[in-house]
């Protein structure tokens, strides 16, 4: 059964199942009974804060660790993160023991999935600092016993810390080779009809240049010899006339239908890369059918989709991207969007630098737009004939709310 759940669950489950035994000594701590006078009495302990604070870790918890690893990190996340880490705090303060420790062992797992390295250590460090005025006023520690006490949590925090880093850094170079393993299919599937369209393209060649122009001569020759024969002999080089005729026709009619079927088909070779990319559904939509008949446009548009899908899950933490395509006689166009954070300043980097190199060797552009909290928006024009150039007026969408930029 463990063998079914992904890292991210078992990780989750082991955190509340901690959290659950910790409520088991809150339990026989409330069941605790002192001696007043002649008579057992229930000190009735941990008082309701304790408790409160412990349903409220367990929830935090509990919403923090869905979808851990393949969603984006809202601001709300950052504030439950404090939350817990509040509550974890909470429990030793109000229940006047060391539980809330234990717990705070389980936030330090959380903090390499929800901030970046530095902070994480930052948060690591304060939140056991909060903890000796618990140790020393509560529990009655001499502040020598609080830090030796500190410090040793600290050590199993720092331990689970660095576990935790290490397994979300393995989660991360799986996504990474399972988004790379998309794109290497997808570039096998176009060198596959790369290969495909200039195998018929040699074989329509070599059926014109050879069976077509033997074919000629042999019909010319049949017409002269039906001129110089009489008789029945006559008569079979008719026949025989007629048949290289109408072999020859058969010939023309097969390099045509070669020609004729030497395009790309882009919905094979796009397709593979909407495959098992992690934290990030693919919505593609393309016209039927889709292709292509210049190979080097085909990688141009290929890998200009390979950029904005690793863009949507790098950068734009987008759970989301929709792409649109559409060809005419003259372009191929290409709108995509995503649900990421967006942004209020537009960087170029070095894939974006990439994809205007791309297009404008072919005299195509990109428009981008976004905002914050609105995605990113981009939108691709490229044109199929050579010596046409596009402006970007001509690229242009709607205006909308955002940076936008034309890179042409």
């Amino acid at each position: 059964m463990l063998a079914r759940l992904n890292h991210s669950r078992l990780l989750r489950y082991a955190g509340l199942f901690t959290w659950a035994m910790v409520g088991l000594p809150l339990l026989l701590l409330s069941m605790q009974a002192v001696e007043v006078g002649d008579e057992s009495v229930g000190v009735g302990r941990p008082p309701w804060q304790a408790w409160t604070a412990w349903v409220l870790f367990g929830i935090c918890y509990t919403w923090l660790t869905r979808g851990l690893g393949s969603r984006r990190v809202t601001p709300l996340d950052y504030a439950v993160l404090l939350m817990l880490t509040i509550s974890a705090v909470g429990v030793s303060f109000f229940a006047e023991s060391g539980l809330g420790s234990i717990l705070l062992t389980v936030t330090a797992f959380l903090l390499p999935w929800l901030l970046p390295l530095s902070l994480g250590i930052v948060w690591l460090v304060l939140s056991w600092l909060a903890f000796l005025p618990v140790f020393t006023g509560g529990l009655k520690f001499a502040v020598i016993e609080a830090l030796m006490l500190s410090f040793l949590y600290a050590g199993f925090s720092g331990f689970i810390f660095v576990t935790s880093l290490v397994a979300r850094q393995q989660a991360q170079a799986r996504d990474e080779q399972r988004r790379l393993n998309a794109e290497l299919r997808a570039t096998r599937a176009l060198l596959a009809e790369s290969a495909r369209v200039n195998e018929r393209t040699r074989i329509s060649r070599e059926l014109h240049d050879l069976l077509g122009h033997h074919l000629t001569a042999l019909s010319l020759n049949l017409e002269v010899a039906n001129h110089l024969t009489e008789g029945q002999a006559q008569e079979h080089v008719s026949q025989a006339h007629t048949l290289a005729k109408l072999l020859l026709s058969d010939v023309r009619e097969a390099v045509s239908q070669l020609r004729d079927s030497d395009a790309i088909d882009m919905r094979a070779t796009l397709l593979p890369l909407a495959d098992n990319v992690p934290g990030l559904r693919i919505d593609m939509e393309m016209p039927q059918p889709f292709l292509l008949d210049d190979p080097e446009r085909a990688h141009v548009l290929l890998r200009c989709t390979q950029e904005i899908i690793t863009n949507a899950v790098r950068h734009a933490q987008a759970q989301i991207l929709r792409l649109r395509y559409r060809q005419d006689a003259h372009v191929v166009g290409l709108h995509a969007r995503d649900d990421g954070r967006g942004a209020d300043v537009l960087t170029a980097g070095n894939g974006l630098r990439g994809m205007r190199e791309r297009l404008t060797a072919y005299g195509g552009c990109v428009e981008i737009e976004t905002a914050v909290g609105s995605g990113f928006a981009l939108r691709i024009e490229l044109p199929l004939s050579d010596g046409v150039m596009l402006s970007p007026e001509q690229c242009a969408s709607p205006a909308g709310a955002g940076v936008v930029a034309s890179v042409q």
